[in-house]
């Protein structure tokens, strides 16, 4: 049974093998992605600190475009699901930071909710079909291709590395402070 912190997150194992510890860290790192974005209305959304654009509202949008980008085309060679399929990258490089303030907070949740479904069923596809040692059907310009552990620990350090990103923003926009 997976403990439950105070903030609703899923511990990760103490003692899990290999996968449970790396699914564990995972949703740990999402759960607490949600909390820091959870209960915001958009001008909550839309705030920046210091002299940075970065919104968490952009984040939101982020994250979910890295979810869909790591496990559903890169891990997969499947196109991209909406809305990203329609965007124009080559003139925006960070369109979905940049498009996310024209969204509601119900929507970019959605948004994101929808990608980590779509993640955590085309991990448990990818684990079917070789496990952890699984290598992304895309594959980098010098041939190689990350495997699915690479993609994992790389998603951590995604979630990781903009969890403290939403710790400044959303201190800014209403005092909240936590891990």
């Amino acid at each position: 049974m997976t403990e439950i912190d105070e903030r609703g997150r899923p511990e990760p194992p103490l003692d899990g093998d290999e996968l449970a510890t790396l699914l564990g860290f995972l949703d740990y790192q999402r759960a607490t992605f949600a909390w820091k974005f959870g209960g915001l209305g958009a001008e909550g959304l839309r705030a920046t600190v210091g002299a940075s654009t970065m919104t968490l509202g952009g984040m939101v949008k982020h994250l979910a475009l890295v979810e869909d980008g790591w496990f559903w085309e890169s891990l997969h060679g499947r196109p991209l699901p909406p809305p990203w399929d329609t965007a124009d990258f080559g003139a925006d490089p960070d369109w979905e930071w940049h498009t996310a303030a024209e969204q509601s907070p119900e929507e970019l949740r959605a948004l994101w909710e929808a990608a980590v479904a779509r993640s955590r069923a085309a991990v448990a596809e990818a684990l079917g079909e070789g496990g952890l040692d699984r290598s992304a059907l895309r594959r980098w310009p010098d041939g190689r291709a990350p495997s699915l552990r690479w993609a994992l620990c790389h998603m951590i350090e995604e979630y990781a590395r903009h969890n403290g990103h939403a710790d400044l923003i959303r201190e800014s926009v209403d005092g909240s402070t936590g891990e």
